[in-house]
């Protein structure tokens, strides 16, 4: 079922129409039965009553633009680190190779879980101490991500909860220590600075793909930008809009679950296309620890279906995603002068 809409040049878009999980519902058969739909059909679906109040995702977004706003100088301070920590440019990330002729219109801010760096967990690839503005510059920033980050997790908790049910496991199967009690988690600001994407030309707002880990969740301004492709296989694909929803997370499915799950839930492929507005969005990635072994889930084989993946541990897989799509940070030493 789609909606059409009409945009400003008289063509039509193509918008979505998505079940939405309402995380309030006492009624956990009905929240299982909806997210199980979604993630069978197209791997994305709206999530509200999350218990993240609205004045408080309004302050995020505020401090999320007070900073997009600063001089790229004062950017260029805080450049993302090998652990993907800090500040990414317009350009550095390329998505969809194939089809883009340059990196992503789009500038980012990653901040992952903080760990001091005396701490021997901070060896771990994606552990480590955050990189953050100067105090002086953007007061209380820090403490509103540090606040952020802590909320979205549980609300990626209470999604994993369900996913759990959904596929027949135990309600608690990601609460587990090396699953989500040790999380890799990362929140990344990002702002589309306004240019129009042309996908015949091969330029977007952010490339075609689909999210490296378990689930992530974006909260959204009111612009519209964000697609799907429901069938990757489809020829010609056709690409759907997810409509902003005030108040909801906009929840997707990552490969690693679909690894998990021996394809039976779906990671979908998503893009960004920029109309001339600026838009910006907080995605909040949600991952297992370092040492999970992401293996076939027992509830997702059987002699007619086997593993179609090797186990392979949470590190591993995520650390090549990332350097498979980040540009090289020897290409900004120039900026560091």
């Amino acid at each position: 079922m789609e909606n059409q809409c009409q945009n400003g040049n008289e063509t039509l878009l193509k918008v979505s129409t998505l079940n939405c999980i309402d995380l309030s519902n006492p009624d956990i058969h009905q929240s299982v039965s909806l997210l199980k739909q979604a993630c069978l059909d197209c791997g994305f679906f709206y999530v509200v009553n999350h218990g993240i109040s609205q004045e408080f995702m309004d302050e995020v977004f505020g401090q999320s633009k007070s900073f997009f706003e600063l001089p790229l100088n004062e950017k260029m301070k805080v450049l993302r680190n090998e652990k993907h920590r800090g500040y990414t440019p317009v350009l550095d990330e390329l998505l969809d190779p194939d089809n883009q002729v340059h990196g992503d219109y789009k500038e980012g801010y990653y901040i992952g879980v903080e760990v001091p760096e005396d701490d021997p967990e901070a060896e771990k690839p994606f552990y480590g101490p955050n990189v953050w503005p100067e105090d002086g510059l953007l007061p209380g920033w820090r403490q509103t991500m540090e606040k952020f980050h802590h909320q979205a997790l549980e609300v990626a908790k209470a999604v994993a909860r369900i996913i759990a049910l959904a596929l027949g496991l135990e309600v608690d199967f990601f609460d587990k220590p090396e699953m989500l009690g040790k999380p890799i988690a990362t929140l990344r600001l990002l702002h589309y600075g306004g240019q129009v994407s042309d996908p015949s030309k091969g330029i977007y707002g952010a490339g075609a793909h689909s999210d490296y880990g378990l689930i992530t969740l974006l909260a959204t301004d009111a612009v519209m930008g964000l697609q799907i492709c429901k069938d990757k296989d489809a020829k010609p694909q056709i690409w759907e809009y997810v409509a902003p929803v005030k108040g909801a997370f906009i929840v997707n499915l990552g490969d690693m679950l679909e690894r998990w799950s021996n394809c039976i839930f779906k990671s979908t492929l998503h893009r960004v296309l920029g109309n001339g507005q600026e838009r910006y969005s907080i995605a909040y990635f949600i991952e297992p620890s370092h040492d999970c072994l992401v293996e076939c889930l027992p509830t997702c084989k059987s002699e007619n279906n086997p593993p179609k993946f090797p186990p392979i541990y949470c590190a591993t897989y995520l650390s090549q995603r990332y350097k498979d799509t980040h540009a090289e940070l020897s290409l900004y030493e120039k900026h560091q002068t």
